[in-house]
C-alpha cells in the first residue's frame, strides 16, 4: 500500500470517528434534560412512579407514636347568599333513615348544584341527614349561580319539584321563595362573580434543551410541589389540611404516561392559581411569582404568556397589585377568596 493511499485510509478513519462523536453528541444534546440522582426525600417521591402501597404494622409500635386522626372536612352547608333555600316543616321527628330513603337520586338542578339539610334533634345544627340521627325541621336549596352561569326559570322549577317530593315524603310542609326574585338574584350575582373571577397562568417555556418528566419532579419538589391525582399534574398543598390546592402546576399528559419517560420531551409547563379558590392569607400570587421565576432560573426557562410573549418581572408585580384590589372586593361582598362560599361560587 502506498503512502498516499494509507494516508487517504487514516484520513478516511478520522473523518467516520468524527462523524460518529459529532453524531452522539448531537443525540445526547436533543435528549430531554434528566433528573439528578434524589437528594431529599421529597425528590425521591417525585421521582419515583406512583405506586399504591399498602400500611405496614411497625415491628414495634411503643417506638413509634400514632399520629392523630385529622377530622373529617366539613361539609359546605347551605348559605342564603349564595343558595336559594326553601323551609321544610314537619310535623315530628323524622329519622336519618328516612330522610336518607327520601332524598332525590342526584344532587343537581340542571347545572346547579342542589342539597337538603336537617336540623339535629340533638345538636340543633343544620347538617347532611344521617343514619342513626333525628330531624326537627329541613330545607332544601338550589346554588344561585356558579361558573356555568346564573340559575334559570327552569332550573328553579327543578328545584321546586324535587324538594317539594321529598317534602311529601317525609310528610312536611314546604315554603318556596319566590321564583322571580330567586332568578333575579342569581342574574346580579352570576354578573358579580363573571366581573371578580380570577384564573391566572403563566407558561414555563424551555430555552433551549427540552425537559424530562423527572426532570420536571424533581426540580419542582424543590419548591415544594408534590404529585398530584392527575398524572403530569403537581399542586403546591395549603397550610391547612383539607385545603384547595395553593397553585398548580401541569404538563403534558402524554409525556407523564410515556412508557419511555427518559426520552418525553417536555417544552412547556403551566403554572396556575385559581385566584378565587385560596385563601389571602396564603399570599398566592407572591408565591406563583417567585415559583415562576425560580423554576425559570433553575430549569433555564422563560415566563411568558399563552402567546408566548416574554412576561417581566416588573409585570408580575402589577398583576400582583391589581389582585389585592380584588381581594378587598371579595371581602366588602362577604365572598372573600378562599372562603366556602367563594369556592361554591367560583365552581
Amino acid at each position: 500500500m502506498s503512502g498516499f493511499t494509507l494516508g487517504l485510509a487514516i484520513l478516511g478513519g478520522l473523518v467516520l470517528a468524527a462523524l460518529v462523536a459529532w453524531n452522539a453528541w448531537t443525540t445526547r444534546r436533543s435528549l430531554p434534560r434528566q433528573p439528578e440522582a434524589p437528594t431529599t426525600v421529597a425528590e425521591e417521591m417525585a421521582t419515583r412512579p406512583m405506586e399504591r402501597t399498602e400500611p405496614v404494622l411497625d415491628d414495634d409500635p411503643l417506638d413509634a407514636p400514632l399520629a392523630p386522626i385529622p377530622p373529617p372536612e366539613k361539609k359546605l352547608g347551605l348559605d342564603a347568599l349564595i343558595d336559594a333555600i326553601a323551609q321544610i316543616a314537619v310535623d315530628g321527628p323524622v329519622s336519618g333513615e328516612a330522610a336518607l330513603a327520601a332524598l332525590p337520586p342526584t344532587r343537581r338542578a340542571g347545572s346547579k348544584p342542589f342539597a337538603i339539610e336537617g336540623r339535629n334533634e340533638a345538636t340543633g345544627e343544620w347538617e347532611t341527614p344521617r343514619a342513626g340521627q333525628r330531624y326537627v325541621a329541613f330545607q332544601a336549596g338550589v346554588q344561585l349561580a356558579n361558573r356555568s352561569g346564573a340559575l334559570n326559570d327552569i332550573e328553579f322549577s327543578e328545584f321546586v319539584v324535587k324538594a317539594q317530593a321529598f317534602a311529601d315524603a317525609v310528610n312536611g310542609s314546604a315554603e318556596f321563595p319566590e321564583m322571580r326574585d330567586e332568578v333575579g338574584r342569581a342574574r346580579e350575582l352570576d354578573q358579580f362573580a363573571g366581573s371578580h373571577d380570577a384564573q391566572l397562568g403563566f407558561t414555563l417555556r424551555a430555552r433551549n434543551a427540552a425537559w424530562s418528566p423527572g426532570y420536571v419532579q424533581q426540580s419542582a419538589a424543590r419548591f415544594g410541589f408534590l404529585p398530584g391525582a392527575i398524572p403530569g399534574r403537581l399542586v403546591l398543598p395549603a397550610s391547612a389540611a383539607g385545603g384547595p390546592p395553593i397553585l398548580g402546576l401541569s404538563f403534558s399528559t402524554q409525556a407523564a404516561l410515556s412508557e419511555d419517560p427518559a426520552h418525553s420531551a417536555i417544552r412547556d409547563l403551566t403554572l396556575s392559581l385559581d385566584v378565587t379558590h385560596v385563601p389571602r392569607a396564603e399570599q398566592p400570587f407572591m408565591r406563583m411569582r417567585d415559583a415562576a421565576v425560580a423554576l425559570a432560573a433553575s430549569m433555564d426557562g422563560l415566563i411568558t404568556d399563552d402567546n408566548g410573549q416574554v412576561i417581566p418581572v416588573e409585570a408580575l408585580d402589577r398583576i400582583g397589585a391589581d389582585l389585592e384590589h380584588l381581594y378587598d372586593t371579595l371581602d366588602a361582598r362577604d365572598l372573600s377568596a378562599g372562603s366556602p362560599q367563594a369556592r361554591r361560587l367560583f365552581s
